[in-house]
């Protein structure tokens, strides 16, 4: 059986397959190669192996957030992979990799990432040739939910946000001035923090004003990243819970640009599992 691992930071979707069907498909926390320390990878690993039961393992395909190849921390989580499942065959690549074959398979082509934050790179149907650097929520990560949300509070801090809209919003969460500053400057996971209002933005799409807040941001990400990688002939594969929730926008984007899309899905599992063969 083949058990495929996507891990971004926060979460990983796990999904084990016997070749025709998946046997069983759960979530454990995510785990960052890079940062966690290595009982804390091996605590998420043994969840996941407890999870799987004693079903044989053969193959184990991991995307993980910080996982470079050929570097000691990667090295450690495959073989705390191997020690966990039998001594199974495991490959380890990183997160990006995994988008990218979700998105595009085995075809050139670019992946697009729209989550929380955004990324793109570009891919020879086999490895990354060129990234678009992301930059984070402050620099950067157009196109994303973090980003969307930002413009949003920003303009709703200065009270141009126009109402009804403003007050909808201002029952909807606690967002007076003081609390605003707190989340986002002096607690942990600010950027989950902004991207935490991107679905109450987008449930009120067809209000004039965030209908061109959302094309700002997708706008964005198309000048500023997309388009970086010079190669607009070839075709765009797009990944994460924003780019499925903008579909309509993405599609009307890509005319104007001359952007060939591929394929949009929410979650690289989709994706990773055609690769892998179910």
């Amino acid at each position: 059986m083949k058990l495929i691992i996507d891990s971004g930071a926060t979460k990983a979707d796990w999904c084990l397959t016997d070749g025709m069907d998946i046997v069983r498909e759960f979530k454990t926390d995510g785990m960052n190669v890079s940062v966690l320390s290595e009982a804390d990878i091996a605590g998420i690993i043994m969840e996941g192996a407890v999870a799987v039961g004693n079903r044989p393992v053969t193959e184990v395909h991991l995307y993980a957030a910080g996982l470079i190849e050929g570097t000691s921390a990667a090295e450690r989580a495959k073989e705390i992979l191997s020690k966990a499942f039998g001594g199974a065959y495991v490959e380890g690549f990183s997160d990006m990799l995994g988008a990218a074959r979700a998105a595009c398979g085995r075809r050139e082509g670019i992946c697009a990432i729209l989550g929380t934050g955004s990324n793109s790179c570009l891919y020879d149907g086999s490895r990354i040739v060129h990234t678009a650097r992301s930059g984070g929520f402050i620099l950067g990560d157009e196109g994303g939910g973090a980003c969307l949300g930002k413009f949003f509070l920003a303009d709703y801090i200065k009270g141009l946000v126009p109402e009804p809209l403003a007050s909808e919003f201002g029952e909807a969460f606690d967002v007076d001035y003081m609390t605003v500053v707190q989340k986002v400057y002096k607690e942990p996971a600010p950027s989950a923090y902004l991207g935490s209002f991107a679905p109450w933005i987008l449930e009120h799409r067809g209000n004039p004003y965030v209908d061109a807040l959302v094309e700002r941001n997708l706008t964005d990400f198309f000048e500023r990243s997309l388009l970086r990688h010079g190669r607009a002939d070839l075709p765009a594969g797009f990944v994460g819970g924003i780019a499925a929730a903008c579909t309509s926008q993405l599609y009307a984007l890509a005319g104007r640009f001359g952007v060939h899309i591929s394929r949009i899905i929410a979650s690289p599992m989709e994706g990773l599992l055609d690769y892998h063969g179910l």
